[in-house]
């Protein structure tokens, strides 16, 4: 049996689990060839090793890589996620100690990585209040005399808490970029976006910037796609994904989006209806982001999508998998996201649903490294990066 748990849930101060059924899926998918593929090594990278890291990014720049994360954590909710980035100079097989990019007097969650034409880095965050109500619960049972956590976590707390006034609390809830034109060597101040997701912006071949995400902490909290002409300094709203019939688009999540070689946009949407629960949705636009159409489903369970384009123009669509096999897989696509291969199980050694949130890109030698995060048991209640490098025919 395995769990599955949405962030919704999470935001929403409800997290719960439940068994989930076997997934069959109703639309073939046999226009796309299935590669063979090789897994040449998995390993943990992440510390210092008594934190939890989350949600993490990676891109190239140059010869070098870079993974940004919600780290410094002390679980998957918890007042005390910043932003920070590791480095790796010989494609993944060691990284740097992690650079502080901003922690906020509350919890900066799910970090997401662009670089752009001109090796501008740009980097997304959402900050979040969700802890608020674990934290008020325990306040609750120590005033009854009933503390269920240890005196120093419950100091930890309420010192991270403190930070700010409720007022103050309140006005931090955002979606942020940071910006670098120096290598990530210094940053911009966070400045605000009209849309967030877990992965970040996009480059297109035009030398502009898209966004596709969703609009957090907003009324109706409608999911588009925004456009940067200037490097990732401003971003305008250039249109909305439409809601097909029976579906609320307040439960559309966790854009992402690939620009294809015959120049159309692909975005798929972590699905949070009832109605086929946590399905990725894809929906297509022709026209840079400006209208787009229906989201449909594409046969696919398992949340959130990372794609890519790789170097012969199929696009990879890579999603961590919250049941068995827990872990992460990828499928590809031969015809611009028209239909897509079988699952490649990358990964599928997970023992509990708090992993995924995977990405990859293609090294110089044409071989793959995707990222996730992961609580590994054995290793205990933390949880690590993890990357797996692998080829793909």
């Amino acid at each position: 049996m395995s769990r599955k748990v949405s962030r919704r849930d999470f935001l929403g101060y409800a997290a719960a689990g439940f068994v989930a059924a076997p997934f069959v899926s109703r639309f073939a998918r046999g226009a796309s060839a299935t590669p063979k593929f090789e897994v040449l090594e998995i390993k943990t990278f992440s510390f210092p090793n008594d934190r939890y890291y989350g949600w993490p990014t990676v891109a190239k720049r140059g010869s070098e890589l870079l993974v940004v994360t919600s780290g410094s954590r002390e679980e998957h909710v918890c007042p005390f996620g910043r932003v920070e980035m590791f480095r790796s100079k010989d494609s993944g097989a060691t990284w740097t100690f992690p650079q502080v990019l901003y922690d906020s007097p509350i919890d900066d969650r799910d970090a997401g990585i662009c670089v752009t034409d001109k090796g501008t880095i740009l980097v997304t965050s959402f900050t979040s209040n969700a802890y608020v109500t674990p934290y008020n619960d325990e306040v609750a049972r120590r005033a009854e005399g009933k503390g269920a956590w240890s005196d120093e976590r419950f100091r930890n707390w309420d010192m991270a808490h403190k930070r700010v006034s409720d007022e103050e609390r309140q006005k931090e809830l955002g979606r942020w970029m940071f910006r670098s034109t120096d290598g990530g060597i210094t940053w911009s101040e966070r400045y605000s976006t009209p849309f967030n997701s877990p992965h970040g912006p996009i480059q297109l071949s035009d030398g502009s910037q898209l966004y596709c995400g969703k609009e957090l902490w907003i009324e109706g909290e409608r999911v588009g796609a925004a456009l940067s002409t200037d490097d990732g300094l401003t971003w305008d709203v250039v249109g909305y994904v439409p809601t097909d019939d029976g579906y609320s688009g307040a439960l559309y999540d966790e854009l992402h989006a690939v620009e294809a070689s015959d120049g159309r946009i692909v975005a798929q949407i972590r699905n949070e209806n009832p109605n086929n629960y946590n399905e990725n949705l894809q929906t297509i636009s022709k026209d840079g982001g400006r209208t787009w159409s229906v989201p449909r489903r594409i046969g696919v369970w398992g949340v959130p999508s990372f794609l890519t384009r790789l170097a012969d123009g199929r696009l990879l669509m890579t999603y961590g998998h919250r049941r068995d096999p827990l872990g992460v897989q990828t499928r590809v696509s031969d015809d611009a996201g028209d239909t897509w291969s079988e699952a490649l199980v990358i990964y599928g050694g997970g023992e509990t649903w708090d992993l995924g949130y995977p990405s990859t890109v293609q090294l110089d030698d044409g071989s793959l490294l995707t990222v996730w995060y992961e609580v590994l048991p054995q290793e205990g209640p933390l949880s690590k990066l993890r990357s797996c490098r692998w080829t793909i025919s």
